[in-house]
């Protein structure tokens, strides 16, 4: 198995192969586990989905992202099912199955429309009630992360208009995303740069990104990308210790000229980013980003502390 790299490199464990997967509340075994051929999310890419971070037997921020999770379904129309306690409890359930109390689990948390009688993109075909899967694995950044400079490489695919496809949206339809991941690692970069319609820096293919520039921090307007949970905790965390941060348009010519720049992700958090398009911004983890890092993580502490579990 080839592992990602970038924010997303992790440290491989032998547990994942037989842990439970939960499957519209049945757990079942990975190797068995499985979806219909006319389940909305494989046929179409109908759904929406959240990754979650286990962090001391809690789901961290996990009011957040349930909150966002139910307003993507919402906003496409779709009934989950399933209310919100409903679904923490089922989250836990599958956590203690597979005796994951502590730290380095992720959750894949996904909803689909459901199943299709035939192939076809209208909803009115959905013969179920929703899909819902969960897949915890034992998953934890490889300990370089914090410290690892990443390389960027801005892509020609763009983060496009709310009318074509609202990159707001966290669907399953993730295409943009994957061609522009493609063409960075084509170009030997970890991680794709994406610009909006107007050629300002949006976001990453798979994180979203900040410069630091006089003791600022910067991220985009966020009018094209995700309402990432981690970018809006360090925007919290960064004004609540009195640093400078701004949402607003900046272009590459900002970005080249940074003092530092790092990317936000609930896996890896606050990531340090070294090289852009081949131009250094930093060759090490600058005092911003070691800063920064520690402030989130002791947020991440302080939610976890004081968060029950069913």
């Amino acid at each position: 198995m080839t592992n990602a790299t970038g924010t997303h490199h992790f440290v491989p464990d032998p547990r994942n192969a037989e842990v439970l997967i939960d499957i519209n509340g049945e757990h079942v075994p990975r190797p068995q586990a499985s979806v219909s051929v006319f389940d909305s999310g494989f046929m179409l890419g109908d759904g929406v989905w959240e990754g979650l971070r286990v962090h001391q037997g809690r789901i961290a921020f996990l009011d957040r992202h349930l909150d966002r999770l139910y307003r993507g379904a919402k906003a496409i129309a779709m009934d989950v099912g399933l209310a919100k306690e409903a679904m923490e409890r089922r989250l836990y359930a599958l956590l203690d199955a597979n005796g994951m109390g502590g730290d380095g689990v992720h959750i894949r948390l996904m909803v689909t429309r459901g199943i299709r009688s035939t192939p076809y993109q209208d909803p009115r075909v959905v013969i179920s009630p929703p899909t819902i899967v969960i897949i915890p694995e034992w998953k934890a950044p490889v300990p370089e992360t914090a410290t690892r400079m990443l390389k960027l490489f801005t892509v020609h695919v763009r983060r496009g208009y709310p009318d074509v496809q609202d990159p707001k949206l966290n669907s399953h339809s993730k295409l943009n995303c994957i061609t522009a991941c493609i063409q960075a690692a084509e170009a030997g970069a970890d991680e794709a740069l994406m610009l909006d319609p107007h050629g300002f820096v949006a976001t990453c293919n798979s994180t979203h990104f900040f410069i630091v520039r006089g003791g600022e921090i910067l991220t985009s307007s966020g009018d094209y990308c995700l309402d990432g949970i981690t970018r809006g905790l360090v925007l919290e965390v960064a004004r609540e210790a009195g640093i400078a941060a701004f949402e607003r348009n900046f272009s590459l010519t900002d970005v080249y000229g940074a003092d530092e720049a790092f990317t936000t992700g609930t896996f890896a958090g606050v990531a340090p980013v070294g090289t852009i398009d081949g131009r250094v911004i930093s060759s090490e983890r600058g005092p911003m980003v070691e800063r920064l890092q520690s402030l989130y993580l002791a947020r991440l502490e302080r939610d976890v502390a004081g968060r029950a579990r069913p």
